[in-house]
């Protein structure tokens, strides 16, 4: 089968970006997420060959893993925000410009795509929190409060891989990663975990039908956030429940 370009001439179709594009429309439809099996008999395909397709889209953030079952990742999410095309979340401009003025700290949304944190939205007059979130630069989820929250909600075994493919310079990191799971698991807070190269943050996970899909953070000099940890904590976990879907 093949549609009509532009230009009226045939445009030929490729079947494996025909079966990758009806995944990511059947993971975007779910709302609960479909198993391996389910996504093989939707594309018409052995269960070996969605795997390989899926592993692929998993690993580029186009899916997330969840209990061995499958949706809709951060990276189409990301790709219509670079193109200027926003849509509507529970966590609004809006809502970070309150958090900032609440706090005096710069407040950020951050997602996850593939092992890397992109900051979404910001509230800051800090120029270099500035230049993070409106240029969508990637950030290693091993070096920041946000990013461990989010690597909270993945799947353990591929959490482990990752971990297990950093350089031995980010040991100290891995360690205090494993420190801050309890507290993350339990209150889905990351309060002040010293990993930032350049400051400090608390960051809380927001959820969406149980699931962990972003995370928000406040974020200054070492010694602000050390000084008021509690209140921010506080007001962090109180704000996500609103926020929660």
């Amino acid at each position: 089968m093949s549609v009509a370009s532009p230009q009226g001439r045939n445009r030929p179709r490729h079947r494996m970006i025909d079966r990758m594009a009806t995944i990511l429309d059947a993971a975007a439809r779910s709302r609960t997420g479909l198993t391996l099996s389910e996504l093989a008999r939707i594309i018409d395909a052995p269960v070996s060959s969605t795997q390989g397709l899926v592993n692929g889209l998993v690993a580029t953030g186009f899916l997330d893993e969840h209990d061995r079952s499958y949706t809709l990742g951060g990276a189409p999410y990301l790709l219509n925000l670079i193109a200027g095309r926003r849509f509507v979340s529970q966590v609004t401009s809006e809502a970070l410009d309150e958090l900032r003025a609440t706090t005096g700290l710069t407040a950020t949304l951050a997602i996850a795509v593939g092992w890397n944190a992109f900051y979404v939205d910001h509230s800051s007059s800090n120029q270099r929190w500035a230049y993070l979130a409106e240029n969508y630069v990637r950030r290693t989820l091993i070096q920041s409060s946000s990013g461990l929250v989010l690597m909270a909600g993945m799947e353990k075994r591929d959490v482990w891989t990752y971990l297990r493919s950093l350089p031995e310079s980010e040991a100290w990191r891995i360690e205090r990663y494993f420190q801050l799971l309890p507290e993350i698991e339990e209150r889905g807070i990351c309060a002040a975990p010293g990993i930032a190269p350049d400051g400090d943050a608390v960051s809380v996970a927001i959820r969406e039908r149980g699931r962990i899909v972003g995370a928000v953070g406040l974020g200054g000099s070492v010694e602000e956030v050390a000084e008021h940890k509690d209140e921010i904590v506080e007001l962090l976990i109180a704000r996500a429940k609103e926020w929660e879907v």
